[in-house]
């Protein structure tokens, strides 16, 4: 591989109690040629090995008996380039995986998500983009109390963003990046970069996966699906 191609490659770390999973995600993405998981660690090691390694994107288990993903979840937030981080997890209505999407993950993995799909939702991660299982999500948002009156609320906010704007929420809660979306709908990346930040203080939302749930619990998704068999 020359110089140049190695600069491209998305450096991972999988970190989960389980040495069978760990393995089992590292035999995965190991086959992409863009792709190098550099390590893989338990809890109790993960934020060091981390802080080691400098990757591009950690996969980190929600659930672990010694160090919970939470609380790793929360230092590497305190680190100064800390990496794009997705939650693993076994159940589709995980009600900690909402808590780590209001603490800055990127985004989360069901662990039986299938093989061909894993690298390109890595890819997706290092890009900038978020990663929602579309059948988790839908699980994971209508198994709480008072949801409904919350999907009424935002739906109000929704309402606000002109028609462009709205456009724009789809393709990020579908998970592409800046540039994705630019190349989607033929517009600059830095006029992309606005719309996102407008979106974001409209919808009052902090991050791009808030937004992207929020456009789920809104059924902007639906609309456009709909759109499109239409």
């Amino acid at each position: 591989m020359g110089e140049s191609e190695a600069e491209h490659v998305i450096r991972v770390v999988v970190v989960d109690d389980e040495a069978l999973v760990r393995s089992g995600f590292s035999l995965i993405l190991g086959a992409a040629d863009d792709i190098e998981v550099v390590a893989t660690a338990s809890g109790g090691d993960a934020v060091e090995t981390i802080r080691r390694e400098q990757p591009d994107v950690v996969l980190l288990d929600i659930r672990m008996p010694d160090v919970d993903g939470l609380t790793v979840l929360h230092q590497l937030q305190m680190m100064p380039s800390a990496p794009v981080v997705a939650m693993l997890t076994t159940f589709d209505t995980d009600e900690y995986v909402l808590t780590a999407l209001h603490s800055g993950a990127a985004g989360f993995l069901l662990k039986d998500t299938e093989p061909d799909q894993l690298a390109h939702l890595v890819r997706t991660l290092a890009a900038g983009g978020v990663v929602l299982s579309p059948k988790a999500s839908r699980a994971l948002l209508h198994s709480h109390p008072g949801i409904e009156a919350a999907v009424d609320e935002e739906a109000a906010r929704v309402r606000l963003l002109t028609p462009r704007e709205r456009d724009v929420l789809v393709l990020v809660a579908e998970g592409l990046s800046n540039a994705d979306i630019g190349a989607r709908i033929h517009l600059g990346a830095g006029t992309v970069k606005d719309h996102v930040s407008a979106i974001l203080t409209k919808l009052r939302v902090t991050s791009r996966v808030q937004a992207a749930l929020l456009a789920q619990r809104a059924g902007l998704l639906d609309d456009r699906k709909q759109s499109q068999a239409g």
